[in-house]
């Protein structure tokens, strides 16, 4: 969701948490209460540094090599 300032909420959800916690669960381990939101924030700080690369070198659109 926009925060108004041509960005993302920082406190929306980026990740799908029933398939996070399906991959952790793949491994063998359990899934702590905080671990979902500390990974989308993780996602989110990524997009942004992504988005400003894809900038910085004059495109509008990102790539995989911007991560």
């Amino acid at each position: 969701m926009p925060d108004g300032k041509g960005g993302i909420n920082m406190g929306e959800m980026l990740v799908v948490t029933s398939k996070v916690k399906e991959a952790i669960k793949s491994q063998g381990c359990n899934t702590a209460s905080d671990a979902v939101e500390t990974l989308s924030a993780k996602v989110n700080v990524m997009v942004k540094e992504a988005a400003e690369r894809a900038k910085a070198n004059g495109r509008k659109t990102v790539r995989g090599v911007d991560f």
